[in-house]
């Protein structure tokens, strides 16, 4: 599990954060901060792999957190959620080694992407060794396909393909259209429409499961992209 501390001021924004991590497979909310003092502190003792941090506190920017951890040796991974909107904040965000930069508000898909992406930079870092060029631009390259994800087409609607890609990620098994539409309380054509956009886009995976009939059924599975 990668272990996350979620940090901002407002305590309903923070509860809101991180509940929205705890539905993200792979990770988990090891602690909440509503100031930098209080993040220190959890950070000193240990344990977490990333950091969701708000750049508006009210004892230090969030900024001014991350360079006093570079410069202490702290390497934790760090992605900015804050409304701070200015080219200089981001600029600054990236030269202190911010992996990514959320901007508020946001919802849940957003976020997700985002915690996907650095779920498979781990991955892709953890079964390296040496990295040669093929190798460095794939690492380089995970974090920006979070920012450049296919976009829905028009007359789609990002809380249907969010209630798919949850009932695909809840099951044990893949699934079938039908089965898809049954548990979202979709019908099943616009369960179809929505799978086979997915698919297309890479983030859901299609296998072909034949019958007595000899017709395949189609069934399908998130990948996590």
């Amino acid at each position: 599990m990668i272990e996350v501390l979620v940090v901002d001021d407002d305590f309903r924004v923070a509860e809101i954060n991180a509940a929205y991590v705890s539905r993200v497979p792979g990770f988990r909310v090891g602690a909440k901060a509503h100031n930098a003092a209080q993040a220190m502190a959890v950070l000193e003792k240990g344990g977490i792999d990333l950091v969701l941090l708000d750049h508006f506190l009210p004892d230090e920017t969030g900024l001014g957190l991350v360079r006093r951890l570079r410069q202490l040796g702290d390497l934790t991974d760090v992605i900015m959620v804050t409304a701070s909107r200015d080219v200089a904040t981001v600029q600054a965000a990236m030269r202190y080694g911010a992996l990514q930069y959320l901007v508020k508000p946001f919802t849940f898909p957003g976020l997700r992407v985002k915690l996907e992406a650095y779920a498979q930079l781990r991955r892709t870092l953890d079964d390296a060794q040496e990295a040669g060029q093929d190798q460095v631009d794939r690492i380089f390259g995970t974090l920006r396909t979070a920012a450049t994800s296919t976009p829905l087409p028009k007359g789609h609607s990002a809380p249907t393909a969010e209630l798919i890609r949850q009932v695909l990620s809840d099951a044990a098994s893949p699934l079938s259209a039908h089965e898809v539409a049954a548990r979202s309380g979709l019908s099943r054509s616009t369960a179809q429409r929505y799978l086979k956009r997915l698919e297309e886009s890479g983030r859901l995976s299609l296998t072909l499961k034949y019958g007595e009939t000899g017709r395949p059924e189609h069934r399908y599975a998130w990948t996590g992209r």
